[in-house]
């Protein structure tokens, strides 16, 4: 196997953990504008496994010259920045995908200004050396066999770049790995706790004794799990001390290596996270496991960039750096919401303090309420009423986020009436206030589907919607996390239709809808943090279902809180992705057509 730059990777076995250097730097330290020279074959060259050997060789074969790989390649000149956004569309076979999961196609990139030297798609790369692959003396494999990887038994030719998506399932695989090394060092605590083992001194002392030594070994040696006592009582006050202690544990290191990769995957659209700069010195701070070094360079990066530019600057990879902080600190509390984000799990705490979310919960209270408002004409005659997503969203925009929503009765081209439900995000200010649409609410309604949003919403569908009926969900933000809550509830579902779901820079990608036929749409802007809260970022390496629809795309002028804004999502979506907001139109196709009715409700806690 072999890194993404063509060096060879280090043999298996190896015993210490890769470093930024191994996994986020460029090995041989070129400039950035050089090619990754390819290394020259051996002489007698490595055989195909299907060629017929020569009897006996008289001359041997030089290696034949690759042309151009060993020039340096001339870096096309950028454009000036402009501000206009990178735009790339990927498919789900590249990991940091921009377009929708699930699709097979090429990859297709369009870019406003030069892509930076060693950053591209990691796929395109390894088809850039594909002709490369063959053995020397041998024909070209035919068309659509794919490069040649030579056999171990004949020789080691030159080495096979993987793609974006081998490298995402090696990164799938060691966050797996390093989740079943945990559970080993639980099981085996549990059995040197296990009073019938400890019983068995008494029996047999000195097998009794061989077996508690063994187990011991395991499970604190560095040559078995590394510090690894884990469970309940005495075993949790055992992995709290090692914890505090910066003992070693082979599953954190198969975890942070994980992480690690995780995070060389996104840099191939997000070169920051490995060119030399503020937020590589912060993850090199964080490998060093130097937590004031990295919070002093944060706090340096907020003085320079500002806050919101800093926290837009990590927020595509923003989960995996806390979880690989959170996992190499000594606070010990914010483990377990880490080990959720290595393995792709829902978390029910956030990684850099640890906070349950039932803390929050507790502060978020009510029943529920919606009261239908008058109309305001001035309000109405503003309202776009095309029925494409970005007239949802300007419609959104208008109203605000000071409690109210939007419900339009629509009578589609086929005749039948359905319904479009808008809701808004948090309203900014104190984190508690008398509408649902507050801090508390939305930290809440990413680990719990029954909150005062989504009952205020449930009260507002049955003053306006019948029964039956068919329903679009179009959420921003929390109205995100509210619309994909409600498709969860057994009683929204058996009363009315939830056909379409539509979530705008909402973390929502741990939540399902309980009845299958729910389509679902995510909209990401990858430097937007927002949608990093529920623990997944936009550059995950674990795909959303299937039959959803995600788009992400790149902002390089990482202005946020600006780039969550509902209107700057609507501008985005007409300018940058217009082909994300057609294929959204085409899904919301059935919701489009005269709207009869507009209802503003507004929503109160209690």
């Amino acid at each position: 196997m072999t890194t993404d730059s063509g060096t060879p990777a280090k043999a298996p076995g190896a015993s210490e953990t890769p470093t930024v250097a191994d996994v986020l730097e460029v090995p041989d330290g070129r400039d950035e504008g050089e090619a990754t020279p390819v290394p020259a074959a051996p002489e007698d060259g490595p055989a195909r496994p299907d060629a017929v050997e020569a009897p006996e060789a008289t001359e041997e074969a030089e290696a034949p010259e690759t042309p151009g790989v060993s020039d340096p390649q001339e870096e096309p000149e950028a454009s000036e920045a402009s501000g206009a956004p990178e735009v790339s569309e990927v498919t789900a076979e590249c990991p940091a995908s921009v377009g929708p999961v699930g699709e097979s196609g090429p990859v297709e990139a369009r870019s406003g200004e030069a892509e930076p030297a060693g950053t591209g798609s990691l796929g395109a790369e390894a088809a850039e050396t594909e002709a490369a692959d063959t053995g020397p003396g041998d024909e070209a494999a035919p068309p659509g066999a794919g490069p040649y990887v030579p056999s171990p038994r004949t020789g080691t030719g030159t080495p096979h770049r993987p793609s974006g998506e081998d490298l995402a399932a090696v990164a799938r695989s060691l966050s797996g790995t390093a989740g079943a090394i945990r559970d080993v060092g639980r099981v085996l605590t549990a059995v040197a706790a296990d009073p019938a083992l400890l019983g068995s001194l008494g029996r047999s002392p000195r097998r009794g004794a061989r077996a508690l030594y063994e187990l011991a070994r395991t499970l604190v040696a560095p040559a078995g799990l590394g510090y690894a006592p884990d469970g309940r009582g005495a075993a949790r006050a055992a992995r709290l001390g090692g914890v505090l202690t910066s003992r070693a544990s082979l599953a954190v290191d198969v975890a942070v290596t994980a992480l690690k990769l995780r995070i060389r995957l996104c840099a191939a659209r997000h070169p920051e996270f490995v060119e030399e700069g503020p937020v590589r010195r912060m993850l090199i701070a964080v490998e060093a496991d130097k937590q004031l070094l990295a919070l002093r360079i944060l706090r340096e990066n907020v003085r320079a960039w500002g806050g919101a530019r800093t926290l837009a600057a990590l927020a595509p990879c923003l989960a995996e750096v806390l979880a690989w902080n959170a996992l190499v600190d000594e606070n010990p509390f914010n483990d377990e919401a880490a080990w959720h984000i290595v393995q792709g799990t829902r978390a029910d705490g956030d990684p850099l303090l640890g906070t349950r979310l039932g803390a929050w919960a507790r502060w978020d209270r009510g029943a529920g309420r919606a009261v239908a408002e008058p109309l305001d004409p001035e309000l109405l005659a503003g309202f776009d009423n095309g029925g494409g997503v970005t007239g949802h969203l300007r419609n959104l925009a208008a109203i605000g986020n000071d409690g109210r929503m939007i419900v339009q009765r629509v009578k589609a081209p086929d005749g039948v009436t359905r319904y479009v439900v808008l809701l808004p995000g948090m309203a900014l200010g104190l984190p508690r206030n008398p509408t649902p649409q507050d801090l508390v609410g939305a930290v809440t309604a990413v680990g719990r589907n029954d909150s005062p949003y989504t009952r205020a919403v449930r009260k507002a569908l049955a003053l306006t919607v019948p029964d039956g009926a068919e329903i679009a969900l179009v959420g921003h933000s929390q109205g995100g996390i509210a619309a994909m809550n409600l498709t969860e509830l057994g009683e929204v579902n058996d009363r009315w239709r939830l056909a379409r779901v539509v979530a705008v820079g909402s973390p929502i990608d741990f939540k399902r809808p309980r009845d299958p036929r729910t389509k679902v749409v995510s909209l990401v802007n990858e430097h937007d943090v927002v949608p990093n809260l529920e623990g997944r970022s936009p550059a995950s390496v674990f795909p959303v279902p299937a039959d959803w629809l995600e788009f992400t795309w790149v902002d390089p002028t990482h202005d946020f809180p600006q780039c969550h804004n509902v209107d700057v999502y609507a501008q985005s979506l007409d300018k940058v992705v217009p082909e994300a907001r057609d294929r959204v139109d085409d899904l919301l196709a059935p919701f489009r057509g005269h709207v009869e009715e507009t209802f503003v409700l507004r929503l109160h806690d209690r």
